[in-house]
C-alpha cells in the first residue's frame, strides 16, 4: 500500500461545502453577501412582522425566503352582548351578596362576617373570569365612571352600562324579596355609625377597590390573568374592614336596589356619593404612580383580558 507522506496534500473541493456534507463543519463561517438573520422592520405597520428565513441556497445569487405574519385586531364586541353580560354579572353579584346577608340574619349569624366577605369576593372573582372578556365586568357604576374618566371606556356607553347595572340590582332585590319575604332587612346596607364615619369608610374602601382594579385592568405590567383573584380578594378585605359599620357597599347599585325593594333609604346619600369619589381618587392615584411605558412593543404580553379587557 502507498503510505501518505507529509508532503502529500488532500485536494479540496472547488465549491464550498454545506452543512450535512460528510467531513464538513456543522456551522460554517458567514460569507459576505449571505442574508442576515436580523429581524426586518415591516413597512406594513406594527401589526405585521416580517423576518427572513436563513436558507442555504444551492445557487449563487438566489434570494432568501421571507415570511410575514399579520396580526389582525379582534372583531369588536356588539354593545348588546356587552350590556347583557354586564346585566347578568351585576345580577349574580347583587343576588349573592344580598342573599348571604339575608341568610345570615335568618339563621342568627351562622354565616359570620368572614362568610359574608367570602361570598361577595367569590362572586366578584367568578364574574370577572366569566364575563370580563365580554363586557369588562364593571358591575359598579362608580367603576364605569372612573374608567371613562381615565379614557379606558367610552363615555357614550356609560349610561347604557349604568342602566343595565341598576336594572340588574332591582331584579335581584325584588327576586330576593319574593323568596325571603318578609325578612329582607339583612340585605340593605345602612350605616351603624355616624354619617361622617360611614362616608369616610365607604370612601376609603372604594379607593382601595379602584386602585387595585386600575392596576390589573389597565397596566400591561400587572398580572392581568390574576385580575379576578386580586379584585375578589380586595372586596373580601374591604368587607372585613367596613362590613360591620356600613355594610361595605362600595357600589351604589348594591345599596339602591335593596333599598328600593324594602323602602329603606337611611343614609342612602352616602352610598351614592362616597363610592364615586373614592373610585375616581383611586384611579387617579394609580395613574399618577404608574410607570411610563417606554417601549410599547416590549411591554406587550399576552394576557387573559380581564378578566378585565385591556
Amino acid at each position: 500500500m502507498h503510505n501518505m507522506g507529509a508532503d502529500d496534500q488532500v485536494s479540496m473541493p472547488s465549491t464550498p461545502v454545506t452543512p450535512g456534507t460528510p467531513g464538513s463543519p456543522l456551522f460554517g463561517k458567514f460569507r459576505e453577501g449571505r442574508p442576515s438573520t436580523t429581524r426586518k422592520k415591516s413597512l406594513l405597520g406594527k401589526g405585521c412582522n416580517c423576518f427572513t428565513v436563513d436558507t442555504w441556497p444551492k445557487e449563487e445569487g438566489s434570494l432568501p425566503a421571507v415570511t410575514c405574519t399579520i396580526t389582525m385586531p379582534p372583531p369588536p364586541i356588539p354593545l348588546a352582548k356587552k350590556v347583557i353580560a354586564e346585566f347578568m354579572g351585576t345580577f349574580i353579584l347583587i343576588f349573592a351578596g344580598t342573599a348571604t346577608a339575608i341568610v345570615n340574619q335568618k339563621t342568627q349569624g351562622t354565616e359570620t362576617m368572614i362568610g359574608l366577605a367570602a361570598s361577595a369576593g367569590l362572586a366578584v372573582m367568578i364574574i370577572i373570569l366569566a364575563t370580563g372578556h365580554i363586557s369588562g365586568a364593571h358591575l359598579n357604576p362608580s367603576l364605569t365612571v372612573a374608567f371613562a374618566a381615565l379614557k379606558h371606556f367610552p363615555w357614550t356607553q356609560v349610561p347604557v352600562y349604568i342602566g343595565a347595572q341598576m336594572l340588574a340590582s332591582l331584579c335581584a332585590a325584588f327576586t330576593l324579596k319574593a323568596i325571603f319575604h318578609p325578612i329582607m332587612g339583612g340585605g340593605v346596607t345602612i350605616p351603624s355609625v355616624n354619617y361622617g364615619q360611614a362616608f369616610a369608610l365607604e370612601f376609603i374602601i372604594s379607593f382601595n377597590l379602584m386602585f387595585v382594579v386600575t392596576a390589573v385592568a389597565t397596566d400591561t405590567r400587572a398580572v392581568g390573568e390574576l385580575a379576578g383573584i386580586a379584585v375578589g380578594a380586595t372586596v373580601m378585605l374591604n368587607i372585613l374592614i367596613a362590613g360591620p359599620m356600613t355594610g361595605a357597599s362600595m357600589n351604589p347599585v348594591r345599596t339602591l336596589g335593596p333599598a328600593i325593594a324594602v323602602n329603606n333609604f337611611k343614609g342612602v346619600w352616602i352610598y351614592l356619593t362616597a363610592p364615586f369619589i373614592g373610585a375616581l381618587c383611586g384611579a387617579g392615584v394609580y395613574t399618577a404612580v404608574k410607570l411610563p411605558e417606554e417601549d410599547e412593543d416590549a411591554l406587550k404580553q399576552p394576557s387573559a383580558v380581564m378578566s378585565f379587557r385591556r
